[in-house]
C-alpha cells in the first residue's frame, strides 16, 4: 500500500518520502528499486500505483542507478525522447538529478543515507540529491548548488530544501577513518560529530550546514527530523534490515 510523508514547499511542488507501509518482509510492501533485489514484477506494481496517485505516465516516473559519487544529470526534453535502454545509460553512476519540466517526478532512493530535495522557486527548478557519507564527504550539496548556479543561474537566497529520513548521529556510528576522511574534507567535526564508544557523524547536520555555507536561507531548510534506523518499521534501513532491502523513495515534482 501506498503511503508517502509530504512536504511543504511551494503550491506548485509535489515532493515527498514513501514509507515502508509494511514489515513482514524486507520489501514489504512499498518499493521502486531495482538494484537492491526486489522482483520486477513488485516494482512495476509499486511504480504503477505511485505514478496513479501523481497523475503521471510511467515514463515520466525518474530514478538514477546511484553510486555514492557525487554525478549530476538535468533531465530536459530531449532526454523524454530517449529510448528506456538509453535512460538507463544516462541515469546510471548520477546521485544528482535535476529538472525544470513540469509533470515530471525526479528522486533518490534511499535507506540511511541523507536524501535531500531542492526547489528554485524563482526559476522554477527542482533537485533530488543522494547523500549517503561518500557524497557527503565530496561535498555533494555544494557542488549540486555550483551546478544550479551555473547552468540555471540560481540564487541560492531563492532555494527551498528538505532533508528528508535518514540516518542520525545516534545511530550512525563510524570507525575513525571515515571521522578523519570528514575531518580531512574540511568538516567542522566539533558541531557534526560525537564520541560515545567510537565517532558518531549526523550526516544531516554536515549537509545543512553545507547548505547554509552556499548561501541557502535558514528558514527556508527544513528537516524531517526522522531516523530510519530508529524507525525502521515505516521507513527502509539498510543497517537494521541489511542492503537486500526495499529503498525509500525521495521524490519531487512540478505540478503541471
Amino acid at each position: 500500500m501506498l503511503q508517502l510523508l509530504k512536504y511543504n514547499i511551494s503550491d506548485n511542488i509535489i515532493a515527498f518520502s514513501t514509507k515502508r507501509g509494511g514489515d513482514k518482509n524486507k520489501y514489504d510492501s512499498f518499493n521502486i528499486t531495482h538494484y537492491c533485489g526486489d522482483s520486477d514484477n513488485h516494482i512495476t506494481e509499486c511504480r504503477l500505483e505511485l505514478c496513479k496517485s501523481l497523475g503521471i505516465s510511467d515514463n515520466k516516473l525518474l530514478l538514477p542507478h546511484q553510486t555514492h559519487r557525487t554525478n549530476i544529470i538535468s533531465i530536459d526534453k530531449e532526454f523524454l525522447l530517449l529510448s528506456d535502454e538509453e535512460r538507463q545509460q544516462k541515469l546510471y553512476d548520477v546521485d544528482v538529478i535535476v529538472t525544470n519540466i513540469k509533470g515530471v517526478c525526479i528522486g533518490v532512493s534511499t535507506a540511511d543515507c541523507i536524501p535531500i530535495l531542492l526547489s528554485d522557486t524563482e526559476k522554477h527548478i527542482v533537485v533530488a540529491i543522494h547523500a549517503g557519507w561518500r557524497g557527503t564527504v565530496q561535498h555533494i550539496v555544494q557542488k549540486t548548488i555550483k551546478y544550479l548556479k551555473d547552468n540555471y543561474y540560481t540564487n541560492p537566497q531563492n532555494i527551498k530544501a528538505v532533508i528528508c529520513p535518514g540516518i542520525s548521529e545516534e545511530a550512525f556510528e563510524v570507525g575513525d577513518e571515515v571521522y578523519e576522511t570528514f575531518y580531512n574534507s574540511g568538516f567542522d567535526m566539533s558541531k557534526i560529530s560525537k564520541r560515545y564508544n567510537k565517532w558518531h557523524i549526523n550526516l544531516k547536520e554536515a549537509n545543512r550546514i553545507e547548505l547554509l555555507n552556499c548561501g541557502v536561507n535558514p528558514k527556508n531548510v527544513q528537516d524531517c527530523t526522522i531516523c530510519t534506523y530508529t524507525n525502521f518499521k515505516d521507513y527502509f534501513s539498510a543497517r537494521r534490515l541489511g542492503i537486500n532491502s526495499g529503498r525509500i523513495f525521495n521524490g519531487i515534482m512540478i505540478k503541471q
